[in-house]
Order: structure tokens, then sequence, then C-alpha cells
């Protein structure tokens, strides 16, 4: 439960996932747990909408990616019942919606990371991929995906 104190006093709460499509919040293989990808929802919508480099800022498309990864953590939850049970972040995915030129897609995607190693610390950190994309589903400018190493 520490992790989950901690996202509160950090403002966030853990939604209950709802896939938007035909697939699962997450899967388990062995002690790794995969998240399917998460946009900023927010009680089912998008809080963020539109391309970075023209209709939000880089605050925004950081916020964007926090909410994010808040939203893989509650499917990592929502499959092992207690994110204190997490002993690694291994990968996380980020991809960017974004015009042509825009070359800050590993800033935004810092939102992710920054905010799992403040929770988790060296447990946290983690290898990365940041991409930029034309389009993402339903408008959202950025979407996480992520892998951790969980215990029994």
């Amino acid at each position: 439960m520490r992790i989950e104190q901690e996202l509160e006093k950090l403002g966030f709460a853990l939604p209950t996932p709802k896939p938007v499509a035909a697939y699962v919040p997450a899967v388990r293989s062995g002690n790794l747990v995969f998240t399917a990808g998460q946009g900023p929802m927010v009680d089912g919508k998008a809080k963020f909408t539109g391309k970075l480099g023209r209709d939000l800022t880089e605050d925004q498309g950081y916020k964007a990616a926090q909410l994010c990864v808040v939203n893989c953590l509650a499917c990592v939850k929502g499959l092992i019942g207690d994110l204190d049970r997490v002993e690694q972040v291994v990968k996380l995915l980020g991809f960017v919606a974004c015009v042509d030129g825009f070359t800050r897609q590993p800033w935004i995607v810092n939102g992710a990371s920054e905010l799992l190693i403040t929770l988790y610390g060296d447990r946290g950190k983690h290898a990365r991929s940041a991409v930029g994309t034309n389009q993402l589903p339903l408008d959202i400018p950025v979407e996480v995906e992520m892998v951790v190493r969980v215990r029994d």
C-alpha cells in the first residue's frame, strides 16, 4: 500500500482499468507483467487530446505521460493486487503524437519515467523508448505501456 499512498500524496488516484477495445489491461508471464498501452484517461474520457507541437504544450504532454503511467500502474494492481509487489520496472514504451519536426518526445515521456522513479526509487529505473507518431487512438497525445517484474 506504500506506493498507492505515495500516489495519493502526489495527487493521483488509481482508476479501475477499463479496456476501450478487445484486449485485457495486463498479462502476467512468470514474474513479468506486461500492460496494454494506456492513454491519459480519466473516468473513461481523454483528459488531454491533440498533438504536441500544435495543440498541447510540453508541460501538458508531460502531465499526460504521468497520467498514462498511473493508468499502467492501475492495470498492474488489477492483476497482482498490490503495487508494493513490483520488484523492478523493466521497460517503458512511450508514444507521442506530434507534428512533423517535433523532437522532444524523450522529455514528454520523462513524465512517466520520473514518476516511476519517484515512487520506486532505483526499482523504478528502467529501459525505455520514446517514439513520435502522427496519430494515436482517440486523438490522445501520449500512450504508455510498461513491463514490470513482480514477486510472488
